[in-house]
């Protein structure tokens, strides 16, 4: 009888093992990815209701040159995860947040494209996620980094979102981080150069007509480039709003509501 008992408390103990083992994580976790040996933190939000029977969207969001660093949190106190904290029911989706180094690093170009990219292939094999609902977004120096990677890897992505970027050669007044050009120097229109290389792409920028940081005419000629090639562009102008245009953008329902339609 004794033996009868020690079995079934071992059964038990087994069977609960593997129920704790089972649960999944949810909200905003942290993650790290090894690239050229050094690690890289980085977050993920998942949603509360995720079930890894179920393949959710995806998106990459990249933060603005504030948030540089590496303790992998930083770039989770603004723009899209405020949003999240606010409106939960309105991402069911994997959310990646890849943080840029300091030390020069122009943001999400070179080493900062291959941190995003990789934290993004980690988070799509991770959470199973739908890689034909994969969508890209950024703000500010992260605008930046979603025009370099929409040009590079455009047929990644099934959408795309901008806030406030840039595409020319720009200093980056919090960080004095200096950032390339997206379009090489040899060509004659940069916009039309950019345009041409994300047409594919449904696209939806975003700007405050009082920006001091980054002139609102960079996104007002992205918009018109694009719409000369027939894109399929939304632009969208905030009277009055400063270089913060990502809190009125990223809390509007419809933007989302939007961005889950399109499939790659």
């Amino acid at each position: 009888m004794r033996i009868m008992r020690t079995f079934f408390v071992i059964l038990a103990a087994l069977v609960a093992g593997v129920a704790t083992a089972s649960v999944q994580e949810t909200g905003f976790l942290n993650r790290f990815i090894a690239i050229d040996g050094a690690a890289y933190r980085y977050q993920v939000y998942v949603p509360w209701e995720f079930n890894a029977a179920t393949s959710l969207p995806i998106i990459l969001a990249l933060h603005g040159g504030g948030e540089y660093g590496r303790d992998g949190l930083l770039q989770t106190d603004t723009g899209l995860a405020h949003a999240i904290r606010r409106h939960p029911a309105r991402f069911p989706a994997i959310i990646v947040f890849p943080q840029s180094p300091p030390g020069g690093t122009p943001g999400f170009q070179a080493l900062g494209e291959r941190i995003a990219l990789g934290a993004l292939d980690k988070s799509i094999t991770e959470f199973r996620a739908d890689r034909s609902r994969t969508y890209l977004t950024g703000l500010s120096m992260g605008g930046n980094g979603a025009w370099y990677l929409a040009y590079h890897h455009g047929d990644r992505f099934a959408a795309l979102i901008v806030v406030a970027g840039f595409v020319g050669a720009f200093t980056g007044t919090t960080s004095g981080v200096h950032y390339p050009p997206i379009a090489p120097a040899s060509v004659a229109d940069p916009y039309a150069d950019i345009a041409k290389h994300v047409s594919q792409l449904p696209i939806w920028i975003f700007h405050g007509d009082a920006d001091q940081t980054v002139p609102v005419d960079v996104s007002r000629r992205m918009a018109s480039a694009l719409k000369a090639i027939g894109a399929d562009v939304q632009y969208t102008e905030l009277p009055g709003v400063p270089h913060n245009a990502w809190d009125p953008a990223y809390d509007r329902a419809d933007l989302f509501t939007w961005l889950f339609k399109h499939r790659r």
